[in-house]
């Protein structure tokens, strides 16, 4: 995989944006449990009200609350509040206060003069134990403050008692107050400051409902547009992801299939056709699929996972133990899914290469297989591939359905615990309610978030084995290239041929299987191949346009080695017609212009003629636009032949290649077509490798093949009386009468 890492390099920038776009979604995921904690804690717990620092306070109140300060509490709070008092204030400030506060008509009233944070958290530690302490004392708990020595006579208001004790024995009852306050849960002396509060602002005449439903609207309006950002974000990068990774699947078939265009038959003997088409769309669909989600969610799942602990410690560090377990309980799952599917994940692509490769060799062997009456054969072998292919998803598909089980087990009995847990903390104080649902949320964000990269990881094996897969083919060497400073082609010389010493074996093998062949073939003569089977012919000829290169040697065309030059100026100058006629899906017409897409209507029939396919081509109903199937599938084996001829005339080249391409056509339309070759080749070199004496006994030179060596060479005449390999061949095919006629 990390081979293909650098094919990624155009996709920099993107990628970049979808980092930032993630790590925005991240902090949006990371930000809602937040506010949901403050909507249940403040919004609905506390009224709306944030905090033990009211807004405005009645100045009978806040003598109340100053008796349970020390002078530098007293001196903050007068710094950050102002009085209101009716007889002060003018009458229009008066009329407009009034409308606020209708408390402000009894009495005077202390109004918030800061919103400086900073200021109001100094003002929230002050005011929140003295509010405690004045509701206890309201509430008749006075002995709690006093040590119980205090007995207040029925009538009297104990604060007009506190306020008028010697300043020692009040600085006595604050102490002893502290003291009991320290050991308070933090959230017991909130719930207390704000229930003070909002029992305050009722009493001025303010409406608590709606400070509750602002707040509520407020922070839930803040979470509805995190959420639209978090949402417009993941769409984003799941859109950007996708066109990266089909993008980089495009390439990648596009270099696959140049590469795969590039490779000689040496390299073609590494890979079969199956496992070549198979990496050039399964492999590479694997690597896309993994890509998104690598895109999607690697970068994403660190930041949620380590953001999420980050938080969670934030809201309660004593049941913390509750994240640790599930991520040990989700790591442990994941490896044992890890263990026993991986083995699967990689023998995957294997076996897809497999199916493949049967199901191919019965297609194209289809007429075979009926003939020999082997289906049954067949499908077995077919059944047999399939049903590896099958098992093995089926077996990775069941360990996935366990895990998804196993998973939300998992993540149930994590939100159990946290609310068992966390239930007791909210019991003793230590925890409020909105903290504990907040702390679950982000239990399960990380839960997820290892959930998450363990799927890639579990993905990540059988995308491995195709990225592997197809670096084979994108690094595979080529064995033959083009010159670093390439001759061209030029001089009077056009078509000339001629093998030096040339010897070749194929790659890896020990034999030769030609040795020291020497001949020169000249322009406007026929040189014709003739030997035995497996006597090397159409190597021989396969080593003039490089599909292999000669192993000792050289090969030269118009007195210019063919290594010297680029492969496309080299099979620029061939005409190649081979043993096994290919033709492509299209028309009768695209097909002879395969080799000269500028070809005009004349030359296409003009070399249709030449070839001997004129007249069945005028025989059917479309002409040279009659459909051409598949591989030719609905031509006969001649027609084929003679379509390939046609379409090697209409390029007009140097040299010809017969490779053994007249096997299909009839004696008569055989003898038709060489005449008119010899007429439209005049000037050419044909090098024609045959198996019928007729076919080639008119050549100007035949050459002679056996065991990959040159036994006899000249004309049919010279050949008969010199060389016996070519006698033997002849005589096995025609009587001493043809031969001599």
């Amino acid at each position: 995989m990390v081979k293909l890492i650098k094919y990624l390099k155009p996709f920099a920038g993107q990628i970049f944006i979808i980092f930032l776009l993630l790590f925005t979604q991240a902090m949006t995921d990371l930000s809602l449990p937040s506010y949901m904690s403050r909507i249940v804690n403040v919004g609905i717990q506390q009224g709306g009200i944030r905090n033990a620092v009211p807004e405005v306070i009645r100045a009978s109140e806040m003598a109340k609350l100053t008796l349970f300060m020390d002078d530098n509490a007293q001196a903050a709070v007068s710094d950050d509040y102002i009085l209101l008092d009716k007889d002060k204030l003018s009458p229009d400030d008066y009329a407009q206060y009034l409308r606020d506060y209708p408390a402000l008509a009894v009495g005077a009233i202390y109004k918030l003069d800061t919103s400086e944070p900073a200021e109001i958290d100094k003002l929230d530690g002050i005011l929140g134990g003295p509010m405690l302490i004045v509701t206890t004392i309201q509430q008749g708990g006075i002995s709690a403050f006093t040590g119980g020595e205090l007995v207040l006579p029925e009538g009297v208001d104990p604060f007009d008692l506190l306020a008028q004790m010697p300043s020692a024995q009040l600085a006595a009852i604050r102490e002893m107050a502290a003291e009991q306050l320290a050991s308070a849960p933090e959230s017991m002396i909130t719930q207390s400051a704000v229930g003070y509060v909002a029992a305050e602002y009722q009493a001025i005449g303010i409406d608590v409902g709606h400070i509750q439903t602002r707040y509520i609207l407020s922070v839930g309006g803040r979470m509805l547009l995190l959420a639209l950002l978090g949402a417009a974000c993941s769409i984003s990068v799941g859109f950007i992801s996708a066109r990266i990774a089909a993008a980089f699947a495009r390439d990648t078939r596009r270099k696959v299939f140049v590469r795969v265009g590039n490779f000689s038959n040496s390299e073609f003997d590494k890979f079969s056709t199956a496992s070549l088409i198979t990496r050039s769309t399964n492999d590479i669909q694997q690597i896309q699929m993994v890509l998104v989600m690598l895109l999607r969610f690697v970068f994403y799942a660190p930041i949620i996972g380590i953001g999420g602990v980050i938080m969670a410690l934030g809201q309660n560090v004593s049941i913390s133990w509750i994240i640790a377990a599930a991520v040990m309980a989700v790591l442990s799952l994941v490896s044992v899914v890890f263990l026993v599917s991986m083995p699967k994940f990689k023998l995957m692509q294997k076996l897809v290469d497999r199916l493949n490769l049967v199901t191919r060799e019965i297609l194209t062997g289809l007429m075979v297989v009926r003939a020999f009456n082997t289906q049954g054969y067949e499908e077995r072998k077919f059944d047999r591939a399939n049903v590896n292919l099958t098992g093995n998803q089926l077996f990775v598909n069941r360990v996935m359905v366990f895990m998804m089980p196993a998973m939300m087990l998992i993540m149930n009995g994590v939100m159990l615990s946290v609310i068992w847990f966390g239930a007791k903390q909210v019991d003793l104080g230590a925890m409020q309610v909105g903290n504990m649902m907040a702390f679950m949320q982000y239990t399960m964000q990380i839960i997820m978030a290892f959930m998450m990269v363990s799927m890639v990881f579990i993905m990540l094996p059988r995308a491995a084995v195709s990225a592997q897969r197809i670096s084979e083919v994108l690094e595979t060497e080529l064995v033959i290239n083009d010159p670093e400073n390439p001759q061209r082609f030029g001089g009077d010389i056009k078509g000339q041929v001629e093998f030096q010493g040339v010897s070749f074996k194929y790659p890896e093998a020990e034999d030769y299987v030609l040795r020291d062949i020497s001949f020169i073939a000249q322009p406007g003569q026929t040189t014709a191949f003739i030997g035995g089977t497996g006597s090397g012919k159409s190597t021989l000829v396969n080593l003039i346009p490089r599909f292999y290169d000669v192993t000792e040697g050289k090969i030269l065309i118009n007195n210019i080695d063919i290594r010297d030059v680029t492969q496309h100026d080299l099979r620029d100058r061939i005409g190649y017609i081979p043993q096994r006629t290919v033709l492509f899906s299209g028309t009768i017409e695209s097909n002879i212009k395969y080799a000269n897409e500028n070809a005009s209507g004349g030359e296409v029939e003009k070399a249709a003629e030449i070839a001997q396919a004129l007249d069945f081509i005028q025989k059917s109903e479309s002409g040279f636009e009659t459909t051409v199937a598949q591989g030719g599938a609905n031509l006969s084996g001649g027609q084929k032949q003679r379509l390939s001829i046609a379409r090697a005339l209409v390029k007009r080249p140097e040299v010809y290649i017969f490779d053994d391409s007249f096997s299909s056509i009839d004696f008569k339309t055989d003898a038709a077509l060489r005449r008119a070759l010899k007429k439209e080749t005049g000037d050419s070199t044909v090098l024609i490798v045959g198996q019928r004496i007729s076919t080639i006994m008119n050549a100007d030179q035949i050459i002679v093949l056996d065991k990959g060596r040159i036994v006899g060479k000249g004309t049919h005449k010279t050949l008969m009386e010199s060389c016996e390999v070519y006698r033997e061949l002849a005589l096995s095919q025609l009587s001493k009468e043809e031969l001599i006629s």
